[in-house]
């Protein structure tokens, strides 16, 4: 089936979708490279994390300390590094931190490597995305979850607009001769722009995404007191320390009483939100009394329910999730799935654990 491409990405879709390792090729790709291409330095050395560590410093670090999360590690520093030195060497670094079976999911449409080539080289034309600090940098197993800053330049006006990504990756650990590389990421949730980014998609894969959704929409909530069974995380990774057991159970027990309406959760979120909570939007910072209020309002005409997880990583006092919700409305009753992505700052006081901070798309 032809691919129909989308000819205009609007600001929010190129700003999402600048991810922090993007690529476009295949390792058997690398002899159709560009003459421009070939001849642009990379960067690619396990060898140089400290050097890119202090151009790229991760303001909230946590603990990177298992062999392949020093590896992935290294690549998400470099992966800055090689796209702000521009589309040639973003391109050509490509062929080393991806394979053919590599997919990116930008604003929760999954591309392939071709499909997100076409996305990134329409985007690159008109602005220049410049990578900036990591707020977060989270590793646990092959997992990693990213939060950091953007700066896009409209190549036109000249007019630059600040802001900040959420990303969440699987790596896989292919050996010496391949070296660590992106099985899949997620970059940005399902928002406005998904029907643009689905013009990417050839109509198979729309019908396969479509499916997709329809099976979180029509997903039932366990009946058990295992939080752990009730909201599954599908790609979970390690969760050992007494902390970030702490941290696991509050976020359950979020989700649970989220689930059974804005009262019982409003009595909950004295709990487990500091009085000092700053809850971070898009488009503003609330304070605990102004967030539950917001909440108030939207559950007065929709009913949303928290099905699963995606993705959990904890490390020391943060945690990143990735999780789907579903959407009633409740005056037409129109059922809709989407995603939703946080990073959360934890105070841990003995046996409690406070949310004090929280970021959200």
């Amino acid at each position: 089936m032809k691919k129909k491409y989308m000819l205009i990405c609007s600001t929010l879709v190129i700003a999402m979708a600048a991810i922090t390792m993007t690529g476009c090729r295949g390792q058997n790709q690398t002899a159709k490279s560009s003459s421009a291409e070939a001849s642009v330095a990379i960067v690619n050395s396990y060898d140089n994390t400290e050097e890119l560590a202090t151009k790229y410093p991760v303001i909230n670090p946590t603990q990177i300390d298992t062999h392949l999360a020093k590896k992935i590690q290294n690549r998400l520093l470099s992966g800055f590094e090689n796209w702000n030195r521009g589309y040639d060497a973003w391109a050509k670094w490509g062929n080393i931190l991806y394979t053919n079976d590599s997919h990116y999911n930008v604003h929760g449409v999954r591309l392939t490597m071709d499909e997100y080539k076409a996305s990134m080289n329409m985007s690159l034309k008109t602005a220049d995305i410049q990578m900036g600090n990591f707020n977060n940098m989270i590793i646990s197993g092959d997992w990693a979850a990213i939060r950091y800053d953007i700066t896009n330049t409209n190549r036109q006006t000249g007019k630059s607009v600040p802001g900040t990504v959420m990303e969440f990756v699987k790596f896989k650990d292919y050996g010496n001769d391949l070296g660590v590389r992106v099985v899949e990421g997620w970059a940005g949730t399902k928002g406005e722009d998904f029907d643009a980014m689905s013009g990417m998609q050839t109509d198979e894969e729309k019908v396969a995404q479509q499916k997709a959704l329809n099976s979180v929409v029509n997903a039932t909530i366990p009946d058990t007191n295992d939080l752990e069974e009730k909201y599954p995380v599908t790609n979970p990774t390690p969760i050992k320390t007494e902390e970030a057991k702490k941290i696991q159970s509050a976020i359950l027990n979020d989700f649970d009483n989220w689930n059974q309406g804005y009262d019982t959760w409003a009595k909950w979120a004295d709990a487990y939100y500091d009085t000092n909570l700053q809850y971070h939007t898009d488009k503003s910072t609330l304070t605990l009394t102004e967030y539950k209020d917001s909440v108030k309002k939207d559950s007065d005409a929709t009913d949303v329910k928290r099905i699963n997880f995606d993705n959990m990583l904890i490390s020391g006092d943060w945690a990143a999730i990735h999780y789907r919700v579903t959407n009633t409305d409740k005056i037409t009753g129109k059922k809709t799935a989407r995603d939703a992505m946080q990073f959360l700052h934890f105070a841990i006081k003995g046996d409690k654990v406070k949310l004090i901070e929280c970021w959200t798309k």
